[in-house]
């Protein structure tokens, strides 16, 4: 690796961090950093993208750097837009601040860019490198990815179970399988998603209130989703009642602008958005409890595979 590319990864490493920091305030716009380096490598200013209608990360970088903008070089997670939305086409900012040399992580899946900023930057002298820490951004923004590609959010299916695979006993309690570092984690990825769904019969059995409950407290609260009709006096009110195909209520949405959506749902639910190949991520809480016998709920709950060819496949992420 030469000195160069070693640069270029340490400071999209500090890009990535600053988009770390804004993961859950600038929906529905993706959650970028930046890092302005000057000229001659030895003064740094970083920068997130603000709440919609803020600052891109790239101009709240070049405006913290400033005079030492010019020559320098600006390393950015996503591609920079060459459009006007919300705010003016970031690519002009940064021709503007004379910044010599432009690293992307990955180019903006959006129709509205999709590799028009890179052509942009490329067009007006500037030196762009594409590709810094790939994988690495593009799993940071899986679900900005994901909605901008399919119209839809990025389902994330939870689940909860012991190490039997029961989520719960005979008679139909519940809680509590996991213990409270996997509640904490739970409420974790709520704050993370743009809406949680469940089904009836889980507000009707357990009556959650559905909410991102953190401290410091979350800076928002997801949209709540529920499959079916909901009772009058459900702690999860005010939500949204939605009803028709699973694919229907993404498609919805994502028009709503929702990037990743938390199902929470009991196994009938979990059942059939896996059945329906709805899932892109499992995240499975698995206790280290054993329940034994044939009796008590599983985690889905539905028609099995009828042979091994048939089962529903992924890969591991990370196990913790």
């Amino acid at each position: 690796m030469t000195d160069q590319a070693l640069v270029d990864e340490q400071l999209m490493a500090e890009a990535r961090t600053w988009a770390d920091s804004v993961r859950r305030s600038t929906t529905p716009n993706p959650w970028v950093g930046a890092v302005v380096a000057s000229a001659d490598g030895s003064r740094r200013y970083g920068g997130a993208t603000e709440p919609p209608g803020g600052r891109h990360a790239e101009i709240v970088a070049l405006d913290e750097a400033g005079d030492d903008a010019r020559g320098g070089t600006l390393v950015v997670t996503l591609e920079p837009c060459s459009h006007h939305g919300r705010t003016p086409p970031c690519v002009d900012a940064i021709v503007a601040a004379g910044i010599a040399r432009v690293v992307v992580g990955i180019s903006d899946p959006d129709a509205n860019v999709r590799g028009q900023g890179i052509a942009g930057l490329s067009d007006a002298g500037i030196d762009v490198t594409v590709g810094v820490d790939h994988d690495e951004v593009s799993e940071q923004l899986a679900a900005y990815i994901h909605h901008r590609t399919t119209g839809r959010p990025m389902v994330i299916l939870k689940m909860a179970s012991t190490l039997d695979g029961r989520t719960a006993a005979a008679d139909g309690s519940s809680r509590w399988i996991t213990g409270d570092q996997a509640r904490s984690d739970v409420h974790r990825l709520r704050a993370d998603s743009d809406a949680v769904l469940v089904g009836a019969g889980t507000v009707r059995s357990d009556d959650p209130e559905l909410t991102a409950r953190m401290d410091p407290p979350a800076t928002r609260q997801p949209l709540r989703v529920v499959l079916g009709s909901i009772p009058p006096l459900a702690r999860v009110l005010p939500a949204e009642s939605m009803t028709g195909p699973l694919e229907e209520v993404l498609d919805e949405l994502g028009r709503r602008g929702v990037l990743q959506l938390l199902v929470e749902g009991g196994a009938r639910v979990a059942h059939s958005f896996v059945s329906a190949h709805l899932v892109n991520r499992f995240v499975l809480y698995l206790a280290p409890a054993v329940m034994g016998g044939d009796d008590g709920n599983p985690v889905l709950q539905g028609p099995a595979a009828s042979t091994m060819s048939h089962l529903t496949r992924g890969r591991l992420v990370s196990v913790t």
